[in-house]
C-alpha cells in the first residue's frame, strides 16, 4: 500500500475515533478485562497500519519527496497511539484530546500536499 492509501485510511480513522471519544463515556473499570479485549480487537489493525505507515513516511522523507521533518513523523505516530487509548479509555480532558488530534491530521494533511 503506498503512503497516500495509508494516510488517507489513517484519516478515516482518526475521525472515527474522534466520534468514539465524543460519544463513549470512560469504562466502569479500567481493569475491565472484556473492555481491554475489545479495545485491543478493535486496534491492533490501526497500530499495524500506524507501524507500516511510519516506515513508508519515514523512507520518503529521507528521500525529500516530502518537507516534514522525520521527528515529526515519529511523534505522529506517537500521538496517534495516544489517541488510540484516550477514544476508548476517555481519560484525558477534551482540549488536550483535540491538541493530539489537530497536531495528526496537520502532519496527515503536510504529507499527502507533498506526495
Amino acid at each position: 500500500m503506498d503512503l497516500r492509501k495509508q494516510t488517507e485510511l489513517l484519516k478515516e480513522h482518526l475521525a472515527s475515533l474522534k466520534e468514539i471519544f465524543e460519544k463513549n463515556s470512560p469504562p466502569e473499570s479500567t481493569k475491565d478485562r472484556d473492555f481491554f479485549l475489545m479495545v485491543k480487537k478493535d486496534t491492533d489493525p490501526i497500530y499495524q497500519l500506524l507501524e507500516e505507515w511510519e516506515e513508508t513516511a519515514l523512507s520518503v522523507v529521507k528521500e525529500r519527496k516530502a518537507n516534514v521533518h522525520p521527528q515529526q513523523i515519529t511523534s505522529t505516530r506517537e500521538n496517534m497511539e495516544l489517541v488510540l487509548m484516550h477514544s476508548y479509555y476517555v481519560d484525558t480532558r477534551r482540549k488536550r484530546y483535540m491538541e493530539l488530534h489537530n497536531s495528526i491530521l496537520y502532519v496527515f494533511d503536510l504529507l499527502l500536499e507533498d506526495i
